[in-house]
């Protein structure tokens, strides 16, 4: 059965807005909240970049049925692993077990500003794979004592352990890292419909012999309004940055270089590539794709922090009515 889920997109809405928001994603009927994690917008016209574990926090105490995500914490510049634990062990109780870890290998336009520098792509394939060795050990109840090659850890021990155990995921976008990684993952994360990649996951852990539920998170962004030129130009002033590939989204420094990066991009390109205006037909369409790639759980982004609120009344119960319609 196909879970359908709402972004809560850090970049785009403060902090009280995106608790507001989670509630009412909650109440239209939405099954699961993803929190993307970030310390930088992509574009300045989005205008946000709220902590997102204390968002999760709020949002856990606010809301009662939906599953929760960090969709996704780099565990490995800006939070040292060990605090990556803590805190998705204190998400998981705040959440009665509702919470669930999602990890990646970060992007420059977060990390940077650490004081680290920012990586080669394999330097950070190892990293977050000694990393999760660690936050697995922490939230399995172990005293740490760890001296690898990118982290050191001295006697840490989680002393607020939630009763059910905090499952995690791993932003997968290619077989290399699916390769590098399958083997730490209780499920998988990907922005692509990508099915030799779910294919490829799956394969993996049974060549290893690992368990696996077959849970696959997916995330595609939509912008519904009743106006499809005002849905374009909204969706081409504050996502025309998505067209670029996370191999390119994930070099980038800061806000100003995307601007740069994406001057040239016109609205119909952005329009050819996210679903715009009032046509829930077409927001089926491409969450089918999805479907048909092996995703179980699929994440929508309403684009523009400002259109929620009517996204949510006007839209969002006939949408997901006909996803759960299609899927069946």
């Amino acid at each position: 059965m196909t879970s359908f889920g709402y972004t809560l997109m850090t970049e785009q809405c403060g902090p009280k807005e995106l608790v507001r928001h989670a509630v009412r994603a909650e109440e239209v009927g939405f099954d699961f909240e993803v929190c993307s994690d970030h310390y930088s917008p992509w574009l300045v016209s989005q205008g946000h970049a709220p902590n997102a574990w204390l968002v999760l926090g709020a949002v856990a105490h606010a809301t009662s049925r939906v599953e929760l995500c960090s969709y996704v914490t780099c565990p490995t510049m800006r939070y040292h692993p060990t605090v990556v634990a803590q805190q998705a062990a204190t998400a998981q109780i705040l959440a009665d077990g509702r919470f669930l870890l999602g990890l990646g290998t970060g992007e420059n336009l977060n990390e940077h500003v650490a004081g680290q520098g920012w990586p080669a792509y394999e330097r950070r394939l190892d990293m977050l794979c000694e990393a999760t060795k660690i936050i697995r050990q922490l939230l399995d109840g172990a005293v740490v004592n760890h001296k690898g090659e990118y982290f050191q850890v001295d006697a840490a021990r989680l002393w607020d352990l939630p009763a059910d155990p905090v499952p995690i995921g791993i932003s997968m976008t290619g077989e290399k890292a699916v390769g590098r990684l399958a083997d730490f993952a209780d499920f998988m994360i990907d922005v692509s419909p990508d099915k030799p990649i779910v294919d490829q996951w799956l394969h993996e852990r049974r060549v290893q012999g690992l368990e696996t539920t077959g849970r696959a998170v997916a995330q595609l962004p939509i912008c519904w309004d009743r106006d499809r030129d005002k849905a374009v130009q909204r969706a081409h002033e504050q996502f025309r940055w998505f067209g670029g590939g996370w191999p390119t989204n994930a070099e980038l420094p800061n806000p100003k270089a995307f601007d740069a990066a994406t001057r040239f991009v016109r609205p119909e390109d952005v329009a050819d590539q996210i679903p715009c205006g009032p046509d829930i037909d077409a927001v089926v369409e491409a969450v089918s794709a999805y479907r048909d790639a092996g995703f179980t759980d699929i994440a929508l982004v309403q684009i523009g922090g400002d259109s929620q609120d009517s996204f949510f009344d006007e839209a969002a119960p006939a949408l997901l009515a006909a996803l759960r319609a299609d899927a069946a």
